[in-house]
């Protein structure tokens, strides 16, 4: 029997259940016949990216849900408190001091006659503006100081290990009762200096360390070798991939700052009268717990939930930016 020449197109072989399957088919063909490829990396399939699959892991976690709308809440009444509280918190008359619930006071009055609700409204906003601050001015610089420190290294990596481990050694509290006690201002300014001042240390290394881990990837000794600047290495390679576990420190600590910024106004040293503070109504509301705990528990109630809330979010954005996880 003469043998026939091989056909390409026509190549076919039997399959195991008595199918058969073309062999002649190219790998791109398959990928273009395959709706979004293997696993979904053909051409019809969108480049996912470690932010687009968080924002996806995010909206489908109900944790991240809740704690989102907490603070979204929270950020509204900041921001317009007349919207859910009428009157002024600075508003009190003391033929009401230590009254229960009732009509136009949900929460009752204080020990001063101040309406309860109203002044917890209020409240939010020098927590939420204390706590967005510091976390701010605690992440660019301790971004800036730990990643330059990661990158270059040597002498200045040196250097700023030794202060950061000085400033790790000074007690929060502590340091400020120290600080804070010489300050006369009735601002949020000097109390978010104080955490910026003691608070950058902590996101300098994660920083520090997230810059070293980066650059030992094989695309920043590449661009590295194909003649790239210090500064477009730093900003365009290193920090887009070192930045996530910033982000997710400086969530968490957001509700640490709250947290410390009612504690140094409870302790006097940090927000004071006239100043509208849950750290300020948990101070006054103390002595009088027996007779008005609605006057103690509602501010911190407040509080609590609101660093609850921002502990959670930096939970759940945690989650998402570990691939480890995944």
């Amino acid at each position: 029997m003469p043998e026939q020449p091989f056909d390409q197109d026509r190549a076919i072989a039997g399959t195991g259940m008595g199918g058969a399957m073309d062999l002649a088919t190219t790998e791109a063909e398959t990928l273009e016949r395959t709706p979004g490829g293997p696993l979904g990396t053909g051409p019809a399939a969108r480049p996912r990216s470690l932010w687009s699959d968080a924002w996806r892991d995010l909206r489908r976690n109900p944790v991240f849900v809740v704690s989102a709308l907490v603070i979204l809440f929270l950020v509204v009444i900041s921001l317009w408190p007349s919207l859910i509280a009428s009157g002024s918190p600075l508003t009190c008359d003391l033929a009401k001091a230590q009254e229960g619930s009732q009509p136009g006071a949900p929460f009752g009055y204080d020990g001063q006659g101040c309406n309860v609700y109203t002044r917890t409204v209020y409240g939010a906003r020098t927590s939420v503006t204390v706590g967005v601050c510091a976390t701010l001015g605690v992440a660019l610089l301790g971004s800036v100081l730990g990643g330059l420190a990661g990158f270059y290294g040597g002498f200045w990596d040196s250097v700023l290990s030794r202060i950061t481990d000085v400033f790790f050694a000074i007690p929060v509290v502590l340091g400020g009762l120290v600080l804070l006690s010489v300050v006369t201002s009735n601002t949020v300014w000097p109390v978010i200096g104080f955490m910026v001042l003691l608070g950058w240390p902590q996101i300098s290394r994660i920083a520090r360390g997230s810059v070293i881990t980066a650059k030992q990837n094989d695309y920043v000794q590449a661009a590295r070798a194909l003649g790239a600047s210090h500064s477009r290495i730093l900003l365009r390679h290193i920090a887009p991939n070192a930045v996530a576990p910033v982000i997710v420190v400086a969530t968490i600590a957001l509700g640490t700052y709250i947290a410390l910024e009612a504690t140094l106004s409870y302790l006097g040293v940090g927000l004071k009268p006239p100043s509208v503070s849950w750290g300020i109504d948990i101070s006054a509301a103390s002595p009088y717990i027996r007779n008005a705990p609605h006057a103690l528990l509602w501010p911190s109630g407040a509080l609590a939930l609101t660093v609850l809330a921002f502990i959670m979010l930096g939970d759940a954005v945690r989650d998402a930016l570990d691939p480890k996880l995944r």
